[in-house]
């Protein structure tokens, strides 16, 4: 075990960073930092920040000197720079299972491979696979590029084989997959968390809404049957094992035809649909990130009381700074604000958690606290 008094090492500096961080600085240890923006959340609170390039070898090699151990908060840092830091230092979760996130076609086959059920999909690594794999997947259908998509980033609509070429040509013709656009009973998401000793637990799973590929509201308790949540549950874990995965992840779902689980997403990090953990758990996935880092017992998941996320985009400083005290004029509203310097449209700049007896409460307050920011 790495006891409180030790640094750890994080790679990245966004604001899943920064609450890492945060949670760690809260349980006794050091954190270093290395992302190469000067302004990174995490970086900035961070016990030390090293400005360098996540390939740039002397940085890493420094980290890992420094370190105990050295997870990650995003998903697309270079494996290679994962493989580096393991000469030094644990390294959690390791390259092996972070590659396998990397690309969406590789980790649908991973998740098939499972015995777990994917929309429908077709690789496409020129345009001319374009026509063959509209002609098999048909329409409505998704072109995604294969690596460094997110937030709806690196996706379009097809409703033709000619959708498909011109979105291919706009992504770069970069290896992507056409995915069947399934009709959604409901989006949900399980965060878990997994040590080194293969000790699994769960947090009750997130009843998710997006706007434009970008999460917009969690709801927890999902309001589904408990046996679905169950089976969710039991999928993430399934995901978990065979990537002999270490520390927090995500596993997002498409719930179709009245019940049936497609897996979407896996991310190897905490979440933006577990933020609500963080007023609403007894642990929460920031703290259950350091504990599988540092090899200490997971904690509790025990949710307290029913809760409901918003996030907070850059979209809502369009007309000045939002009204943050009519936000919290709601006793319930937790405000968390990310450290960000530059709002932006699109860009996540905070969220809101509230708690209350149902799923439903917490969610009409949440939203009424969100739009009382941008009121005159």
């Amino acid at each position: 075990m790495i006891l409180p008094g030790a640094t750890l090492g994080l790679l990245g500096g966004g604001q899943l960073g920064r609450m890492f961080t945060q949670a760690a600085q809260r349980m006794g240890y050091e954190v270093v930092v290395l992302d190469p923006d000067p302004a990174s959340p995490a970086g900035r609170i961070g016990s030390r920040h090293l400005r360098a390039a996540y390939t740039d070898e002397p940085a890493l090699r420094e980290l890992g000197t420094i370190a105990r151990a050295v997870t990650t908060e995003f998903e697309n840092v270079p494996a290679g720079s994962l493989t580096f830091l393991r000469q030094f230092c644990p390294v959690r979760p390791g390259p092996e299972a972070v590659t396998l996130t990397q690309d969406r076609l590789v980790e649908k086959r991973f998740a098939r491979a499972q015995g777990l059920a994917t929309a429908d999909f077709r690789p496409i690594t020129a345009v001319g696979d374009c026509a063959r794999a509209f002609a098999e997947i048909g329409a409505p259908a998704l072109i995604k590029t294969a690596q460094l998509g997110y937030d709806g980033k690196g996706q379009a609509a097809v409703e033709s084989a000619a959708d498909a070429v011109e979105a291919f040509r706009r992504f770069g013709d970069r290896p992507s997959i056409l995915e069947a656009r399934v009709p959604l009973d409901l989006e949900i998401s399980v965060v878990l968390a997994r040590g080194a000793d293969g000790t699994i637990v769960t947090f009750p799973v997130a009843e998710n809404r997006h706007v434009q590929g970008i999460l917009d509201t969690s709801v927890v308790p999902a309001r589904i049957p408990d046996t679905l949540a169950a089976r969710a549950g039991e999928a993430a874990a399934t995901l978990a094992e065979a990537m002999d995965y270490v520390g927090t992840m995500a596993v997002e779902f498409f719930v179709v035809d009245g019940g049936r689980l497609l897996v979407n997403e896996m991310a190897p990090r905490p979440h933006n649909s577990g933020h609500y953990t963080l007023d609403a758990c007894a642990t929460d996935q920031f703290e259950q990130q350091v504990r599988a880092l540092a090899g200490l017992p997971l904690g509790d998941t025990t949710l307290l009381q029913p809760v409901a996320m918003v996030n907070l985009l850059g979209d809502l400083w369009a007309a000045g700074e939002p009204r943050w005290d009519r936000a919290l004029m709601d006793p319930r509203a937790q405000l968390h604000l990310y450290g960000k310097t530059e709002p932006r449209p699109g860009r996540k700049m905070g969220h809101i958690n509230v708690l209350a007896p149902t799923a439903d409460a917490a969610l009409a307050a949440a939203l009424a606290a969100r739009e009382r920011l941008t009121t005159p």
